[in-house]
């Protein structure tokens, strides 16, 4: 059963707009590019769009740096550029979700540069987070940047201010007032404008604990963070992520509530999703209480195995924790911070099939760019690199410009249609074949699969909506469930084909291959996803 909120059950496609369409030849996609390209965005099937920062900003970590929040920047348009694409989307029957970055401001706004021509101790620097260092000279802890090197950086008069993030991004202090005043200014200007809600950037990270304190092994805890794991077992990982001072404190969920309520004073079932990394994942619920935010990415399907078990396990996890608050599941493959999903499981067979298990389950779902084209990370030279993870930690970090190279739209265009100008990240000069135009009506390809899939989302009555999950028992190496009214629902996780005793009559869609239903046995081929009407 469909829900009757909206965003509980919706499609949602991230646009980073940065490498998204250049309307302009400026090399950088902007506000107009993405107003270019909603036909084609309604014409996929999605029900909104969360767009990536397109603030203020200089632009040192990817837009994450904002320097106004209440102001487009140039490169993107203008306040009535994003007015435009609002509306537009919204004539289109498409939601907009905007970006906000509550953990920090970029060094270049107004509140920092009046903290740095203030004197130590002043109302200005107490928005931030100004400490004396220790007795020997050294930053007031041992906290690393999520990027690499120390978390503190000195300024001319002997202070130091945290920043989680880069150098340019210094925390805010959100025990000072001032600071969810400003946020809740900002959020009205953008409702106000017309959003229908908010991607919360780091949202388990506004509340910081024993900030003088010490961390036992700060090297093993920032390897911890990072999204591929590096070398480091589960077991090992989960004991860095335990108990962390300055993220998923309890601190962050009095601010939620705040906004809630601004929210909630809003017509139009206005939304908020949190990306919060907590362990261990059932704190996630906390978040998505009924008087706090309204989704919470699910990130195991980010970095999940291609296996079944492992799967199966995610899945039923996820919705038992949810299910506890009344709130809904959202799955996410890839995003902006991430490895794409093909790359990250070496095939494009495994991508599509593990994408049409996702669009089956119970919840939203959320694309990433290119995504539904299949696009691989692109091979980038050191040269071309711009984030600042590969700088902050001397490229070992190689960063995260692989999943950000701009769009191939037109397969035989100048650099495939994204722009008539040079590109701010090199596209690979092998990617003709995963051109929008030249896979537009393939139904071998990616982007016909989701267009198919997103479809059936819309007019299947067992699709979509938070409706129970039937789980049949079925081969090692597989899952087996059922979805009522008449769906059922099988994966073959295995490289060989398997043959699965189904009650489904009629073959709805498949992710790659040529499976066979006879007489109430379903031959799947590896790698393979199938739904089947019952």
């Amino acid at each position: 059963m469909k829900s009757e909120l909206w965003w509980r059950d919706a499609a949602i496609y991230q646009v980073y707009p940065r490498s998204f369409r250049d309307s302009n030849g400026d090399g950088e996609g902007d506000l107009q590019g993405v107003i270019e390209k909603l036909p084609y965005l309604q014409e996929l099937g999605i029900d909104a769009i969360w767009l990536s920062p397109f603030y203020k900003s200089p632009n040192k970590d990817g837009g994450y740096d904002v320097s106004d929040p209440r102001d487009v920047d140039p490169r993107f348009g203008t306040v009535l550029d994003a007015k435009a694409l609002i509306d537009e989307a919204h004539r289109l029957g498409i939601k907009f979700i905007a970006d906000i970055v509550p953990n920090h401001f970029s060094a270049d706004h107004i509140w920092f540069k009046a903290a740095l021509a203030s004197p130590q101790g002043s109302h200005e620097r107490s928005r931030f987070h100004f400490r004396e260092g220790k007795p020997d000279g050294t930053p007031p802890n041992n906290w690393n940047s999520i990027f690499g090197g120390p978390a503190w950086t000195q300024v001319e008069d002997g202070q130091w201010y945290l920043h989680l993030f880069d150098s340019s991004q210094p925390d805010l202090n959100w025990e000072n007032p001032e600071v969810m005043a400003d946020f809740e200014k900002t959020l009205r200007f953008w409702l106000d404008l017309g959003v229908d809600g908010f991607r919360i950037d780091v949202a388990h990270g506004c509340a910081k604990e024993e900030i003088l304190v010490d961390l036992p092994d700060p090297a093993g805890l920032t390897n911890a963070l990072r999204l591929d794991y590096l070398d480091m077992s589960k077991e090992v990982r989960a004991g860095y992520l335990s108990n962390i001072p300055f993220f998923d404190r309890e601190g962050v969920h009095e601010i939620y509530r705040e906004w809630r309520k601004i929210l909630d004073s809003y017509s139009g079932d206005r939304m908020s999703v949190a990306e919060a990394w907590v362990y261990p994942s059932s704190r996630g619920a906390r978040y998505v209480r009924q008087d706090e935010l309204h989704q919470i990415f699910n990130f195991d399907f980010l970095m999940i195995e291609w296996d079944a078990q492992v799967m199966a396990d995610a899945i039923k996890k996820t919705l038992a924790e949810l299910k506890e608050v009344g709130a809904p599941a959202t799955w996410v493959l890839c995003n902006h911070d991430s490895s794409r999903v093909v790359s990250r499981l070496g095939s494009a067979e495994k991508g599509r099939a593990l994408a049409m298990l996702t669009h089956s389950l119970p919840g939203g779902i959320y694309i990433y760019q290119g995504e539904e084209l299949g696009l691989p990370n692109a091979d980038l030279p050191d040269s071309a690199r711009q984030d600042p993870a590969f700088f902050r930690s001397g490229g070992k970090d190689k960063g995260r410009d692989m999943c950000r190279v701009p769009i191939p739209w037109e397969a035989a265009s100048e650099n495939y249609g994204y722009s008539t100008g040079k590109p701010w990240l090199p596209q690979p000069t092998d990617w003709q074949r995963y051109a929008a135009d030249a896979q537009k009506g393939d139904p071998a390809g990616s982007l016909e699969l989701y267009r198919k899939s997103l479809a059936l989302r819309h007019s299947h009555p067992a699709l979509g909506g938070e409706g129970e999950i039937t789980w049949i028992d079925s081969a090692p190496g597989t899952l087996h469930f059922t979805r009522e009214p008449g769906l059922e629902v099988l994966v073959n996780a295995t490289p060989a084909p398997v043959e699965i005793k189904v009650s489904g009559k009629e073959i709805l869609l498949t992710s790659s291959g040529e499976p066979e239903l006879n007489d109430g046995v379903l031959i799947i081929p590896a790698d393979t996803t199938v739904w089947l009407q019952r």
